[in-house]
Formats: C-alpha cells, sequence, structure tokens
C-alpha cells in the first residue's frame, strides 16, 4: 500500500480534473430532458411522463445534496503545509485544534495553515501517534468551523463516500464514491504502521489527501483518507479506485486523547512487551523482553524465534505486528515459539496495552 506523502513544493504545471458522479447525474438528466422534448410530435403534450420526471426529481435530489455537503464541509477541511510539502487537515474544535495524518507533519513542529477560504494561520504540534499514524495539530485563528463526526461502525458496503481534501496542491478538491469494504491490518510506511481496521473506498484519494475528510451523504466525517493501493503491474503505480481511510471512531477517540491530554495515554492495542527483529522470513526473533511485561509473564526468552500467534504464522515482524492489530489488551492467546535448543513450545500469554505516545 501506498502511503498519500506529503505534495512537494514544487510549481504545478497542468492537471486535468475529471468529474465525478455529481457532473454525471446532471449531465444524464439533462439529456435525458433533451430527448424526451426533441421526440415529442407536433402538437403532443410536453409535459412529462411521471417516470421521467421522477428519474429527473430523484437526479436534482442527489445533485442538491452532494452541494450540500461540499458546501456544508468544505470549511472544516484545510491544508496543512511545511518546508517539506503539504497534506489536508479537519478542523476538530472551536478553539482551532485540526488532526491530520502522523505521516503529514513527521519531522516537522511548525505548520501553515490554509483555510477553504484561503487564509493562511501558523499551526503548532500538539501530539502525534504514529501505530495510527494521527496527529492534532493546533491554530490560534478566528471562528474556524468544527467538522461534525459519524458514527464508523454503522457504515455499510455502498454508502456513499465523498473526500474532501487538497489533492497535489488543488484546494478544496472533491471526489465521489461509496464505500467498498473493510479491511483489516491494513500496512503502510513499508510495514513499519499497521492499521487495525480501514475503510476501503473508490472515491478518488491522491497524494495531498493525506489528513482530509471523507464524509457521508450527511456530511459527517466517517474517515481520513490515508493511503491507496499499489499495482504492481502499473510498475507500482496506485491502482484507480482503492483508497483506504482511517474510521472516524479511532480519529475520535485517538485525537480526543491527544487534545485533552498531549499524547496518547490508553492506545487500546495490544502489546507483547519485547523487541524483535526479522530472520529472514523464519519467524520473528525476540531480541529484548521488558521485565514485568507480557511476554515475561509468558515466560518467552531473549533468543525464543516467535512462530505464530494466535494461530496466524508470523514469518516476518509485519506480519507479528499485523496478528497483533487485530487484537485486544487482556486477551489471552497462544503463541509458539522456537527455543534455543531447537525446540518448539506453546505459551499462553495475556496481551498487555501499547504504550502511549
Amino acid at each position: 500500500m501506498r502511503l498519500l506523502a506529503r505534495i512537494p513544493l514544487l510549481p504545478l504545471i497542468a492537471v486535468i480534473v475529471a468529474v465525478g458522479v455529481v457532473a454525471a447525474v446532471l449531465l444524464g438528466t439533462d439529456s435525458t430532458s433533451s430527448l424526451a422534448t426533441n421526440s415529442e410530435s407536433p402538437g403532443s403534450s410536453t409535459s412529462s411522463s411521471p417516470t421521467t420526471a421522477g428519474r429527473a426529481g430523484g437526479g436534482q435530489g442527489l445533485q442538491r445534496a452532494f452541494v450540500k455537503v461540499v458546501q456544508s464541509v468544505s470549511p472544516s477541511v484545510v491544508q496543512v503545509e511545511d518546508q517539506q510539502g503539504l497534506g489536508s487537515g479537519i478542523v476538530l474544535d472551536a478553539a482551532g485544534h485540526i488532526v491530520t495524518n502522523n505521516h503529514v507533519v513527521t519531522g516537522a513542529k511548525s505548520f501553515t495553515v490554509t483555510t477553504s477560504t484561503g487564509k493562511r494561520y501558523p499551526a503548532t504540534l500538539v501530539g502525534s501517534f504514529a501505530p495510527d499514524d494521527l496527529a492534532v495539530i493546533k491554530v490560534s485563528a478566528p471562528a474556524l468551523k468544527p467538522a461534525t463526526f459519524g458514527d464508523s461502525s454503522k457504515l455499510q458496503v455502498g454508502d456513499i463516500a465523498i473526500a474532501i481534501g487538497n489533492p497535489l496542491g488543488l484546494q478544496s478538491s472533491v471526489t465521489e464514491g461509496i464505500v467498498s469494504g473493510f479491511r483489516q491490518a491494513m500496512q503502510e510506511n513499508g510495514g513499519k504502521v499497521t492499521l487495525p481496521s480501514v475503510i476501503q473506498t473508490s472515491a478518488a484519494i491522491n497524494p495531498g489527501n493525506s489528513g482530509g475528510a471523507l464524509v457521508d451523504i450527511e456530511g459527517r466525517v466517517i474517515g481520513i483518507p490515508t493511503l491507496s493501493a499499489t499495482d504492481p503491474q502499473l510498475g507500482g503505480g496506485s491502482a484507480p479506485g482503492i483508497g483506504f481511510a482511517i474510521p472516524s471512531n479511532l480519529v475520535k477517540d485517538i485525537a480526543g486523547q491527544i487534545v485533552a491530554n498531549g499524547k496518547v495515554v490508553n492506545s487500546n492495542r495490544a502489546f507483547l512487551g519485547l523487541r524483535a527483529g526479522d530472520t529472514n522470513g523464519n519467524g520473528v526473533i525476540v531480541g529484548t523482553v521488558t521485565p514485568g511485561g507480557a511476554a515475561a509473564n509468558a515466560g518467552i526468552r531473549v533468543g525464543d524465534v516467535i512462530v505464530s500467534v494466535a494461530g496466524t504464522p508470523t514469518p516476518t515482524l509485519g506480519e507479528l505486528e499485523a496478528a497483533l492489530a487485530v487484537l485486544k489488551p487482556g486477551q489471552t492467546v497462544p503463541i509458539v515459539v522456537m527455543r534455543q535448543n531447537g525446540k518448539t513450545a506453546t505459551v499462553q500469554l495475556t496481551l498487555g496495552s501499547y504504550p502511549g505516545s
């Protein structure tokens, strides 16, 4: 998977913007009306049939709903810029807190936030949590409009999804699609980060959309666009129509903790209490064990090779992280390890909680 990395601050020479469903609905309605009118014989009634009128009304209603959403949400989506590039962010509250992706702000402490009206404000980092790729920055700006967040647990495949952000530096750009699916243990940044769950969407997600808003037809934020799928047959390029967003419920939880405490105090992520490394696909070797931690209490030792967790094979560190991403603190799971003497052992381990930021 490819992170929607910050856009380098380079001149934009030319961009072709494709128009989505909203325009298609409008054009389809206009075309249908025109054909119906032109097909009328002289002297016949020019009124539309109930079926045609219903279709036109439905299309126009959907169009109005899209326009309303964009007009309502756009003031809550900002551009976040630092010396390395730019991304997007969502206004959390009237105090000026803005949530974005951690990879948008990594390596910087100060930022410039540009609103949908073009006003620019300095911003500083409040806190971040790399394991969930989320961060909060803050501006001192009057009258910023906070976004409304929805309940991502109520989403269904087929729900309309609208992405609002700053792809390629094109401020307040909008694309649309649907919720295509829900995925677990999605890895990004070369496997260094494993997101516990993501929303898959067909709305076009491009570099610069990172940290922006994925909203429903009611204008409620349901996720933060974060990464796109890549296709090896396209030379590693983005696969059209397959993007992923961090669910709004996770965003509210993590961002809320950062606003309240300046850091994450309860990650809700499973933790083994050890440091480990790869063994060329033969398991994950334990380098250090935290005294009194989950691994130590289960009898895992330095030099052990973790072969599986909760029945899931863990040939690499990335796959170990993926296995842990779908588990919760407090669960007791079987872990298969190979001891240094070559013998295999299964231990029962009660998972700890990943330390906060």
